[in-house]
């Protein structure tokens, strides 16, 4: 009996233990006057979440909903404490007016279990402005004009790799074939590589894009072990193989680069960049500049470039499958310029075409690619107009996508309205109000690239072919509620023809 008592007791310390731990900081928010949903032991308030019940884009919806009269709302994910702001001014503080107070990521990053996540979008300041303002010249107008005829080039076999599904049945994965586009155009671009993404479907390179964006339960768990302890998941790396990707794509950047300097090969794109700082280390300061911290910015260029860019392409189509009058209209413009242009395009074509920048932009409110901005303080901060203050390290969320669905921001949020973004109408919202790629210092690197990526994408699409929806088609849209990005549940299948 006594031994059943220890046990008992023992098993009852333990409970004890746990409990506190999960739940010790769970009055962070109320001490300082912010209020919040009541969060639950382990989860906080993402349990839905955490178990694939609620997409993250709903779940953001719904909380601002809930709190849009606050400036601010408290929530833990998990244990810690995050601040989700719903105030526009104090968006523009957070991202431009305070930023130096504000510079990091909420982001985590594991170097030795996941030595890719080192890459500009998730470092520490320390480390990401010496290499954000290296990078940064590969993404000038001037460059992206360089890269025009690359772009342009990958776009013509596009064509070609839809006039045979055309000839097949016409049923077309807009969202899968935009990517093997993307990548196409990464690979010219970026790094001197043919990926053959449009002509093979399975190419290695498309393989390894499905295989980062691939949601299931081993990537949910592993997720959740991550981000629960982050520590003990790092000091894994001694024991955790490299994942084929890392491998990937450390070989084929240390390999490329390797070629080009053999070959006295220059050209002017990211892989260039890359080799210029490996041979003058001393523009970095100090930073140690690895072989896997030289592929981690490879990485991330990769990724963003095809998935966020491919995802808006996806989208887009599928709204102009819904509403042919935008469709029609836009492709009028398109059918205007190539006129005027006689079908060679430039990058001032593509840059005059105002309803097409419109289609674009109103894809990017309603189908925002990145549903979240994360920062994290890097001093003790009082927000301005309030008396709510935050020491260091606290996590900042700025829910992009629930500013992009506010009703009171933009009137029936649900329709796809391009005239949103006619001069009238942007001048008289909220610079705040649309933040497909962030905003102040630390927006996206590569927004110029992405526009013109998917811009012409769309052109070359609609200029000689048409979608509708059919059988097949997701109606009513549906979010994945796993998927990192902003994705639907299932394939997007159109039907195409030739114009």
């Amino acid at each position: 009996m006594a031994d059943y008592f220890q046990l008992l007791s023992a098993f009852a310390v333990v409970f004890l233990a746990l409990y506190y731990y999960f739940t010790s900081t769970f009055d962070f928010w109320k001490n300082r006057g912010v209020n919040g949903p009541q969060p639950v032991p382990v989860f906080g308030n993402i349990k839905d979440i955490i178990m694939g019940k609620c997409a993250l884009g709903t779940y953001t919806v719904k909380l601002y909903d809930e709190y849009k009269n606050e400036p601010m709302v408290g929530i833990f994910v998990r244990r810690s404490p995050h601040l989700v702001l719903i105030d526009l001014d104090r968006i523009k503080d957070v991202l431009i007016k305070d930023f130096s107070t504000f510079s990091n990521r909420a982001t985590l990053i594991f170097e030795k279990t996941e030595p890719l996540s080192a890459h500009l979008f998730n470092l520490e300041t320390e480390r990401w402005r010496p290499l954000r303002t290296r990078l940064s010249p590969v993404f000038t107008s001037g460059k992206i004009k360089d890269m025009f005829p690359l772009i342009l080039e990958c776009s013509n076999q596009l064509k070609e790799c839809l006039e045979k599904i055309v000839e097949k049945d016409g049923l077309l994965d807009c969202r899968e074939i935009a990517a093997r586009f993307t990548t196409d155009v990464i690979g010219s671009c970026a790094f001197g590589i043919s990926m053959n993404a449009l002509s093979d479907e399975e190419s290695e390179f498309r393989r390894m894009g499905k295989q980062i964006f691939k949601s299931n339960l081993t990537t949910i768990l592993k997720g959740s072990f991550k981000e629960a302890m982050p520590k003990l998941y790092n000091t894994l790396g001694f024991v955790l193989p490299q994942t084929e990707i890392t491998k990937f794509l450390t070989t084929i950047v240390s390999e490329t680069i390797k070629y080009r300097k053999e070959h006295n090969i220059i050209r002017p794109d990211f892989i260039n960049l890359l080799i210029d700082l490996k041979d003058n280390p001393h523009k970095l300061e100090n930073i140690e500049l690895t072989d896997t911290l030289l592929a981690a910015q490879a990485f991330v260029f990769f990724v963003a470039g095809f998935e966020t860019s491919s995802t808006t392409i996806g989208h887009a189509l599928y709204e102009m499958a819904l509403n042919h009058d935008i469709q029609d209209k836009l492709r009028q413009e398109i059918n205007e310029f190539y006129a005027k242009n006689k079908g060679n395009w430039t990058y001032d074509d593509v840059k005059g075409m105002s309803y097409l920048d419109k289609v674009f932009k109103e894809t990017l409110r309603k189908y925002p690619p990145g549903l979240l901005l994360r920062r994290k303080s890097t001093n003790n901060y009082t927000f301005s107009g309030t008396k709510v203050s935050i020491p260091k390290d606290t996590g900042v969320l700025i829910p992009v996508y629930a500013i992009h669905k506010d009703p009171n921001i933009y009137p029936d949020p649900e329709v796809y309205d391009p005239e949103r973004f006619n001069e009238d109408a942007v001048a008289a919202r909220h610079p705040m109000a649309f933040l497909p790629f962030g905003d102040g210092p630390r927006n996206c690197i590569g927004a110029r690239f992405a526009v013109y990526q998917t811009k012409i994408g769309l052109i070359q699409m609609l200029t000689n072919f048409k979608v509708d929806v059919c059988d097949e088609t997701l109606i009513p849209y549906v979010q994945h509620p796993t998927s990192r990005v902003f994705a639907p549940i299932r394939s997007i299948i159109l039907k195409i023809s030739k114009v």
